[in-house]
């Protein structure tokens, strides 16, 4: 099969939808197209964009240069969970991939990925191994779940300080290198491979989880159903990071919710009260950590990041209560795509 009955195989036999979100990643998302039309060769496949309500021209330049795409420029933005189950409620493929905008596909990454599922059915979650831009780990593609322990060694800062052991820093799996096959217990949403049917099975993303946590809640409720996620270093990407975010702050106090939402989902009624004062804790040990350091040194970005800090605990209101218990159904409203332009 060459590369173009792969990518127009659509009609009858499609092996895979890849789902992309993107708000404001113009240029990233049209490179990450580029890379999967010219590294995907051996699976057939459909790519739905979801563009949420982006002021960059995303769309615009999505519908010029891949025409193909199936594209829902939306008018409202509906974060990356509720984004992705809208594009998953229409995928046609046996299995669906969500994959970030930010990305770029090396080396057949995604046959391989495929390729390992087929090798690894009981697994039924499959995630691989990304890099920076400059061929460095990107150790962020699998985490382990949020426990009393790693969220305490988190919010104290020893994570960072030992971001290489696998005590301190045990929610980033630290000392292990990615090169290796490994169950886990979290794969990130910038790659995260899984059936159809089981996605339907598991209802898909939490749509309560506007951005950050929604993996961790899906992989969760995945492993409570026999689930053994896993990732292997055969398919690896490019994953830049953080390309929607433009502040700082407001990345921290999603991050945040994410969790006292996962916590408030998943931890016992003492266990919720105990995270989320380690979840105050962190923004004020970080805080004061970087403006003493920035007076020791002299050093003014360490005291941008302890302003940053400090903002986070001001706005801490915003998020110490999580995302509502009970999502907000999504209307019909938020689904409607922009007009073709």
């Amino acid at each position: 099969m060459d590369q173009d009955e792969v990518k127009l195989n659509h009609s009858s036999n499609v092996k895979l939808s890849i789902i992309i979100v993107s708000f404001n990643t113009r240029e990233m998302i049209l490179a990450c197209l580029r890379s999967i039309e010219v590294q995907t060769r051996r699976t057939s496949y459909e790519i739905i964009v979801v563009d949420n309500m982006s002021t960059d021209g995303s769309a615009e330049a999505i519908r010029r240069e891949f025409p193909t795409v199936r594209l829902m420029a939306l008018t409202e933005n509906l974060g990356f969970a509720g984004a992705n189950n809208l594009a998953a409620a229409s995928a046609r493929g046996r299995q669906i991939l969500l994959l970030n905008p930010d990305t770029i596909i090396l080396d057949g990454a995604i046959d391989r990925l495929v390729a390992f599922s087929n090798d690894n059915r009981s697994s039924r979650v499959w995630g691989g191994r990304t890099v920076f831009g400059d061929g460095s780990l990107n150790p962020g593609s699998c985490w382990r779940k949020l426990t009393v322990w790693n969220l305490l060694c988190w919010s104290l800062g020893l994570a960072f300080l030992a971001p290489n052991s696998p005590i301190f820093n045990s929610i980033a799996y630290g000392g292990w290198d990615r090169s290796t096959v490994r169950h886990v217990d979290i794969v990130a949403g910038c790659l995260l491979l899984i059936d159809r049917e089981f996605w339907n099975q598991l209802g898909g993303f939490d749509p309560a989880f506007f951005m950050y946590g929604e993996e961790a809640d899906l992989c969760e409720r995945a492993r409570q159903v026999g689930a053994h996620p896993i990732v292997t270093p055969v398919a690896t990407i490019v994953h830049y990071g953080g390309a929607s975010e433009t502040s700082s702050v407001d990345k921290a106090a999603k991050l945040f919710r994410g969790h006292v939402t996962f916590i408030n989902r998943h931890w016992s009624p003492p266990a919720r009260v105990l995270g989320r004062a380690l979840l105050l804790l962190c923004p004020l040990i970080r805080a004061y950590g970087y403006r003493l350091a920035a007076h020791a040194t002299g050093r003014a970005n360490l005291t941008d990041k302890a302003d940053s800090w400090r903002a986070v605990w001001k706005c801490r209101h915003a998020w110490i209560g999580g995302y509502a218990a009970t999502p907000t159904e999504l209307g019909p409203a938020l689904h409607r795509e922009r007009q073709q332009v």
